[in-house]
């Protein structure tokens, strides 16, 4: 039973797959040992007063994993079950994915133990306001780039990008990304992650020879990742015939209106609950219905061995980060089910996040279809070179994606650390 708590620890999962490919790269064991643990770990406590008048503490974190490629870049998630272990692997995971398309960033991520839904627009601020003020160390364009994550959004990425100005005594744009227009976002940038999902779907079908027009979809999540996906995959003639989100699982075998639920979400205080045009199904139904490709666009560890040989879809396209715990990995395998990793799947985020930073520095403001072009070549060009990385190894994808991004990060790191240890001769 401990054995089972450990392989779903979300870190776990990540080491599991880093040693599969360490091993078919042969890496060395100090390189090995440096890729696998965060640079840096940083627990943070602080409190705030509440608009009662009471004061709350709170606790949060910013784990940088790996800055060999670049400052490192990773979201800040608002959650009660925010942990360190989470972090850790969530940030390894943002290295990975950078590396993967070629982005020059390392990887972090960061999180504060929170329910937003319980906290009003003003103690979400102060929230905000008080974690970056602890962190205005770490943080920076050269440095350290968040971006938002589950819980969070434009207006928290804007309080922290102000109060990190404030504290620097001048206006720093491109400190974090995922920013509101007006405060110098990108275009682009909300529909990001489930843009990409979408091309990495179409892909995918391409690759088993599918029509979209004859494919059906289930999406688990219904936040900001699932929503554009199910919307861009509507648009390209998919159906989809079934979405949940933490309220409720809907199912019509016949397809639903995805701009219709969107409409009624954004009316029903951001809740799909209550849709009419559907059949209420259970959450873990939704994971195992016949469907051409499932999306599971949520949280971690929600395909595991426990459930992995019940699953009947084809493909499955990672939106959420780690959904695929690495216990369902060789389960899947041996059912010829397609699994398109998240840090190739969801790296539309990261991608556009990277174009946001660029614009930010270069004082530049790009146009939508610039953006988007540039993020199908990205992921297209990622896609191919994974599967042909897979196909050359015989590996599964997401075996290939940590090779390749592996390799890379390790060659890296290796040429800074020659320059470090390079002997410094006197001039004569």
């Amino acid at each position: 039973m401990s054995l089972q708590i450990i392989k779903q620890n979300p870190f776990q999962s990540m080491i599991d797959r880093f040693n599969i490919a360490a091993d078919i790269l042969n890496l060395e064991e100090s390189i090995r040992q440096k890729l696998q643990k965060p640079e840096k770990q940083i627990v943070v406590n602080f409190s705030i007063t509440l608009d009662n008048g009471t004061t709350k503490n709170f606790e949060g974190y910013r784990v940088i994993h790996n800055t060999a490629l670049g400052p490192s870049k990773g979201g800040i998630r608002y959650d009660t079950g925010v942990n360190l272990d989470e972090v850790k692997a969530l940030a390894a995971w943002m290295t990975w994915k950078s590396a993967v398309t070629g982005i020059p960033f390392g990887g972090a991520k960061g999180g504060i133990i929170c329910d937003p839904r319980e906290h009003s627009k003003t103690e979400l601020e102060k929230i905000t306001r008080a974690y970056t003020k602890a962190l205005a160390d770490i943080f920076g364009p050269e440095k350290d780039v968040p971006a938002p994550d589950m819980g969070t959004g434009p207006d928290e990425m804007g309080w922290l990008m102000d109060e990190f100005s404030l504290v620097h005594g001048k206006t720093i744009h491109a400190v974090v990304t995922g920013k509101h227009l007006h405060s110098g976002g990108s275009l682009g940038r909300v529909e990001a992650t489930g843009r990409g999902v979408s091309i990495i779907t179409l892909l995918a079908l391409q690759r088993l020879k599918l029509r979209p027009a004859r494919s059906s979809v289930a999406i688990q999540g219904f936040g900001n990742v699932g929503l554009h996906s199910a919307l861009f995959l509507y648009e390209k003639g998919l159906k989809v015939v079934a979405v949940s989100d933490v309220s409720e699982a809907f199912y019509n075998p016949e397809g639903l209106n995805i701009p219709e639920l969107i409409l009624y979400y954004n009316l029903n205080n951001k809740s799909i609950k209550g849709y009419p045009n559907s059949v209420a199904i259970k959450h873990e139904e939704l994971l195992l219905l016949d469907v051409d490709v499932l999306i599971p666009a949520a949280k971690e560890d929600v395909i595991t061995q426990k459930n992995a040989a019940d699953i009947k879809a084809k493909i499955i396209v990672e939106g959420a980060n780690g959904p695929v715990s690495s216990d369902a990995d060789k389960i899947l395998h041996n059912n010829n089910v397609l699994v398109v990793p998240d840090i190739l799947a969801n790296a539309g985020g990261v991608t556009v996040s990277y174009f946001e930073w660029l614009q930010n520095s270069l004082l530049e403001s790009w146009r939508i279809h610039q953006i988007n072009k540039r993020l199908e070549d990205i992921l297209e060009k990622g896609f191919e070179t994974v599967f042909r990385i897979a196909d050359k190894h015989k590996v599964t994808p997401r075996i290939a994606a940590y090779i390749i991004a592996l390799q890379k990060v390790a060659d890296t790191q290796s040429l800074k650390e020659v320059k470090i240890e390079a002997p410094k001769f006197k001039q004569n």
